[in-house]
């Protein structure tokens, strides 16, 4: 299906809302941020996945903007579901992605926005609150903001495998299958690091890294980044090449040709 075609002032419309969320969401994370009384649950039905005041806090926030600002759009949020829009455009939502992350500490979290069309995600925000990045791509932007100052986002130029940085978040990668298929490019990458939840796609836009490689993805956790990193030069994928909208298993490339290369490995 073909995207909107959005008017000039629709597309400014958008950013501006965007980084309207992303400020609401930043307020309502840092507050609760290694607070010493931070409420924490487990949402799931077997093993620990948490959830905290913060992640709904942000997501009711971000939430309450868009019903003032964008009534007629769609949201798909982790936190609190789907509602129903008729414009065409649904803003998808992760108030904290790396709640694990948040709830020890750790600066490597961040909120996911993205506004996504029939065609996918049009424009995305990887925030980082306490850090105080911002990384913004789609609808003629590709940009970070930050203590240093605001420069492009260009994700690196092709290099070997063998010369490549890899990143993902969960040694397991999912199954032992889909470890099997990352642990083949690992092996054949210069260096592999864990733990970064979605400031690893951030770092792959910025031009730090070459590879994100995960598995067991929500389309919350990947739409945003998705925008990202297309604006910045880069490529998202599914393991197959297709699709990664929904999820799933997830490649996320600096270029084309390590896309092609690592692409090869996870296919055995």
């Amino acid at each position: 299906m073909k995207s909107l075609s959005l008017s000039d002032d629709v597309r400014l419309s958008l950013i501006a809302v965007a980084h309207r969320l992303a400020d609401v969401a930043r307020a309502e994370t840092l507050t609760h941020f290694r607070s010493p009384v931070l409420s924490i649950e487990s949402k799931g039905a077997s093993g620990f996945d948490p959830v905290t005041q913060a992640d709904r806090a942000a997501e009711l926030a971000m939430r309450a903007v868009l019903a003032e600002m964008r009534q007629d759009d769609a949201i798909f949020g982790e936190e609190f579901g789907r509602t129903a829009g008729t414009s065409g455009l649904t803003w998808v939502l992760d108030p904290i992605d790396g709640t694990r992350a948040y709830m020890s500490g750790t600066p490597t979290w961040g909120v996911l926005i993205a506004v996504s069309d029939a065609s996918g995600p049009i424009l995305g925000v990887i925030d980082q609150p306490y850090i105080g990045e911002r990384f913004i791509g789609g609808l003629g932007l590709a940009e970070v903001a930050g203590p240093m100052g605001r420069s492009a986002l260009q994700c690196r130029s092709a290099r070997p495998l063998a010369e490549s940085v890899l990143f993902t978040t969960f040694p397991e990668v999912g199954t032992a299958l889909e470890g099997e298929a990352f642990r083949r490019v690992a092996a054949r990458s210069r260096l592999t690091r864990y733990g970064m939840d979605c400031y690893a796609y951030a770092l792959l836009a910025a031009g730090q890294i070459d590879l994100v490689i995960e598995a067991g993805l929500s389309a919350y956790d990947i739409q945003a980044p998705i925008a990202v990193i297309e604006a910045a030069g880069g490529i998202v994928t599914n393991w197959q090449g297709g699709s990664a909208h929904a999820g799933g298993q997830v490649i996320a490339a600096a270029n084309a040709d390590v896309h092609a290369e690592a692409l090869c490995l996870l296919g055995g």
